[in-house]
């Protein structure tokens, strides 16, 4: 099989880029930057913008399918950025696919598309859409995988996946973010502490990828739809956090703060920001607050029933991986 991946120098990327490669298929990385080391690992790399229409138009052809994970992640920045990648990028890529004759397309997409400021416990994929956005990245997403889902057709297989929290080694976001707040002292628990929350290890969202593309067709029961993904064991959230911490050798979080008060706060923060302007991001946002505080975990029946689906790492290895590589990392 010949596959394509956009965003293949990322941390989901790289991972699906790797998976495939061990399974022996030919892959082409398209990313915005360079990335040496996947083509040491074997992989045809290149460089493009997606935003530009014909940016695929001499890489594209001749490939089997696509995994579009390339996207502009964040809390904070302009609205026209986040569309410019995300909508207008996803767009491309599909007319790419209908232009180049491709028939699989599996796009890899968010929970926060959905996130509307309250606890979801064990949600399905028939879980709708938000009806208000608390900032650009998750709206812009939304906006995408309903294009890639409504682009499904017997010319274009299409489906959509929502991996949750992202983790493992080499996460250049999600942990390392964690670790430097608790080291600084500026990390706090938000609400009660109590939430439960799915994580996923990022082999098991690439693999969740491989096995989604594996049997994808126009009348496939997986095509069309948007599926989450993440490990079979839900996390008490700062629970995890904790214990990591200690892993890590750093002091627990214990100081508490009210959802009401971190969401006002984020509030202010915001205006803030949009009103001086500041650069970088504000420390706190109403986005992050209300996710910090409530509980965001999923049910894979519907991935395990319609595409086969099978966790490959469980939480307690997939933690001690992490764990192992942040520990050799350190100075």
């Amino acid at each position: 099989m010949r596959a394509l991946v956009t965003g293949g120098g990322g941390f989901l990327g790289g991972a699906i880029v790797r998976a495939l490669l061990e399974e022996g298929d030919t892959v082409t990385s398209v990313s915005r930057g360079d990335y040496p080391h996947l083509r040491e690992l074997g992989a045809e790399t290149h460089q493009a913008d997606l935003a530009d229409p014909r940016s695929l138009d001499d890489v594209l052809p001749g490939h089997d399918v696509v995994f579009h994970t390339a996207a502009l992640t964040g809390i904070w920045g302009q609205r026209e950025d986040f569309f410019r990648t995300n909508v207008l990028g996803t767009r491309n890529v599909l007319a790419a696919c209908r232009e180049s004759g491709i028939g699989r397309l599996v796009y890899t997409s968010s929970p926060s598309v959905c996130f509307d400021g309250k606890d979801h416990l064990s949600a399905t994929n028939d879980l709708p859409y938000a009806a208000r956005f608390l900032c650009a990245y998750p709206e812009t997403k939304a906006q995408a995988e309903r294009e890639v889902l409504q682009a499904n057709s017997p010319t274009l297989a299409t489906c959509a996946l929502r991996p949750h929290l992202i983790f493992g080694p080499g996460d250049p976001h999600l942990v390392p973010r964690l670790l430097d707040r608790a080291r600084k002292g500026r990390l706090r628990i938000v609400g009660d502490g109590a939430n439960e929350v799915s994580l996923t290890f990022v082999d098991n969202a690439a693999a969740a990828h491989l096995d989604a593309a594996a049997s994808l067709e126009f009348d496939a029961p997986h095509a069309g739809e948007a599926y989450f993904i993440g490990q079979e064991k839900t996390v008490s959230l700062w629970s995890w956090i904790n214990a990591l911490l200690a892993d890590m050798g750093i002091a627990p979080v214990e100081k508490r703060v009210p959802l009401s008060m971190a969401y006002g706060a984020g509030l202010f923060l915001e205006w803030g920001w949009r009103l001086l302007p500041l650069s970088g991001e504000p420390p706190m946002t109403r986005f992050v607050a209300s996710q910090l505080a409530t509980s965001h975990s999923y049910d894979l029946t519907p991935a395990k029933r319609d595409f086969g689906y099978t966790e490959r790492v469980d939480l307690v290895e997939a933690t001690r991986r992490l764990v192992g590589s942040l520990q050799s990392s350190r100075p």
